[in-house]
């Protein structure tokens, strides 16, 4: 007997499903993308548990008739095209024919649809099964009803992650075409309670400030510019408005959310020398070229495109991009590069007070918070004994005969010991520092804070507002003393004492902004070790931070009372030893 068999109707179905519907977010992607391509003007989503329970799509778009109702709910049944040529004019955002019947066969689904107000044709499909059409009234348009999602897939429904990451992602992929099409009015509903909401008044900037918030929507620079067949339009900030992360970075090629390595690395390009290290700008930037020059079937989410013209696409980005920050001031000219140069000529001709520090040594003061650096080096005061109970601390051998020599690149402090010379990253070992004492290492006690003197009103974006509100008291517990203003809207009262002299706004918007990142794009759960690590990065010294000599040798102090002066919570390597006997023999002293 044969061992090859073919697999029945059903099996197929739950297979290709597979390549298709991977999460709840991916259902609601398909389901938009078809409301989008049947001309709706709004469309609703609603999701309970995530999307895990329920998920309801409707939209006021063309609808279908009986006949195409149960057509849409088979296997490769599309509108869109009709043969292998139209791929190279595909113009839709759906074209493959596999969505409906995809999300079928792992849920219990429900189609309602009528091409104009009245009767409504109702399917049901449980199993792959279609039952007898029957009929309610109803307005023009679709809604389709998903229950119970992998009610029927266990296996996959067990590697669904938590409720804040299933939702991070449908709220990623509803703002992403809620940007794109600003003349559909989006709203997304999660256990009765408005995560998005878009006016659909075709004001792609009153689109970005639905999704995005009004501070971030009001600093942004239009981008226009036609180039190598290709016409690009959309907004993007200027060099100092930037996030951690490139959650932000919103890129569609004629109106499909895309993401490709070749566009990715144009917009690195455009901001080369302008933005900081790890710090990523802004983007919405709309591509329309010809269906024929870039191929859309890469992938079955459609997510991939590859152009005929890598190259021409890249420089077109590069160059659009640097244009809008020309024509809006945005980027620095020659004459304010030297008008720079000079003011810090000038700056460094008053030389700064020469200290002595070889004698000099620091300790916090009792009852100080053990992560401020300070600036005076007017206290001398003896090395304290860093131990605890009978064990010595590890890095303790770092303060003989300490020496700090200075800092190079306003990043690395170089130091010197009696076993050699010591190179320190300032901004992992504050990390270090911070993180131990947020998560209570270096001994129980409250965190510092410092009051605003006016409170501060902290804005986000719907997506950002939902997650800081389900980890509002892990935030509160690292420092931050912030309450709901309403909407998407935080009153902040005080913040923790380690970022005295920065932006508070702007590291709690960091915070929340890697927290989003984690939830979204990495799909991890925000934990509050997560939180620990993140505010730590955030409220540490950065790399190009000058420091005072006093300031540095407080951090190796505080560094060697850590449980683990070697690597940052990242991960990252804090310090690198050149011992006296390697350094004399790179030398051939020896």
């Amino acid at each position: 007997m044969s061992s090859i068999r073919l697999l029945d109707h059903h099996t197929v179905n739950q297979i290709a499903a597979g390549e298709v519907v991977e999460r709840p977010a991916s259902v609601v992607k398909e389901l938009v993308e078809n409301a989008i391509d049947a001309g709706a003007r709004r469309i609703e989503v609603e999701l309970v548990d995530s999307g895990r329970s329920l998920i309801r799509v409707f939209d006021d778009g063309a609808g279908m008739d009986l006949d195409d109702a149960r057509q849409s709910l088979q296997r490769h049944a599309t509108s869109k095209i009709s043969s292998v040529d139209d791929l190279l004019r595909v113009r839709t955002l759906g074209f493959r024919g596999e969505a409906l019947p995809s999300i079928a066969s792992v849920s219990r689904l429900t189609l309602s649809t009528t091409r104009a107000d009245g009767l409504r044709t109702v399917l049901k499909v449980e199993d792959s099964q279609i039952s007898r059409p029957k009929g309610n009234s109803g307005p023009k348009g679709t809604e389709i009803l998903v229950e119970d999602l992998f009610y029927n897939t266990p296996a996959r429904l067990k590697f669904l992650k938590s409720d804040t990451t299933e939702l991070g992602q449908s709220l990623e992929h509803v703002s992403r075409y809620a940007i794109a099409y600003p003349g559909i009015a989006f709203q997304l509903v999660h256990n009765g309670q408005v995560g998005l909401k878009t006016s659909g008044s075709r004001n792609m900037q009153e689109a970005i400030s639905d999704v995005w918030g009004r501070d971030l929507a009001r600093c942004l620079a239009e981008v226009r510019l036609d180039a190598a067949g290709m016409s690009l339009s959309g907004f993007v900030s200027p060099p100092h408005v930037t996030k951690p992360t490139r959650a932000f970075q919103y890129i569609y090629v004629n109106g499909r959310p895309v993401r490709t390595r070749t566009l990715t690395a144009a917009i690195d390009q455009a901001f080369r020398d302008l933005t900081p290290d790890k710090r990523y700008p802004l983007l919405v930037l709309m591509i329309e070229i010809d269906p024929s020059r870039v191929d859309v079937n890469v992938s079955p989410t459609k997510s991939e495109v590859k152009f005929q013209q890598e190259g021409q696409a890249f420089d077109a980005i590069r160059i659009a991009l640097k244009s809008a920050l020309m024509e809006h001031g945005m980027m620095p000219n020659a004459a304010g590069v030297m008008a720079a140069n000079e003011a810090l000529a000038a700056a460094r001709t008053t030389a700064p007070e020469t200290v002595d520090y070889r004698n000099f040594n620091t300790s916090p003061a009792p009852g100080a918070d053990p992560t401020v650096l300070f600036n005076s080096p007017t206290v001398d005061v003896p090395i304290p004994v860093f131990q605890r109970g009978d064990l010595a601390l590890p890095f303790a051998n770092l303060l003989d005969g300490l020496r700090v020599i200075g800092q190079a690149m306003n990043t690395f402090i170089v130091a010197e010991t009696k076993h050699g010379l010591v190179v320190i990253d300032q901004h992992v070992a504050h990390e270090r520092i911070l993180y131990e004492y947020l998560c209570g290492i270096r001994g129980v006690a409250a965190i510092e804070k410092q009051a605003l003197l006016v409170p501060q009103t902290l804005h986000l974006d719907r997506r950002s507002a939902l997650l800081l509100r389900e980890r509002l008291q892990e935030v509160i517990d690292v420092g931050f003393e912030l309450d709901p203003f309403g909407g998407e809207s935080y009153v902040v009262r005080a913040v923790p004492a380690a970022i005295r002299n920065r932006d508070p706004l702007k590291v709690l918007r960091d915070v929340v902004d890697e927290l989003v990142e984690s939830s979204v794009t990495r799909r991890l759960v925000p934990t509050r070790e997560q939180i620990w690590i993140t505010s730590s990065c955030k409220m540490a010294v950065k790399a190009g931070d000058p420091l005072s000599h006093a300031e540095m040798e407080k951090l190796i102090v505080d560094l060697a009372t850590t449980e683990n002066p070697y690597l940052c919570p990242h991960g990252r390597p804090i310090t690198i030893t050149l011992g006296k006997d390697a350094l004399m023999k790179m030398f051939k002293r020896i």
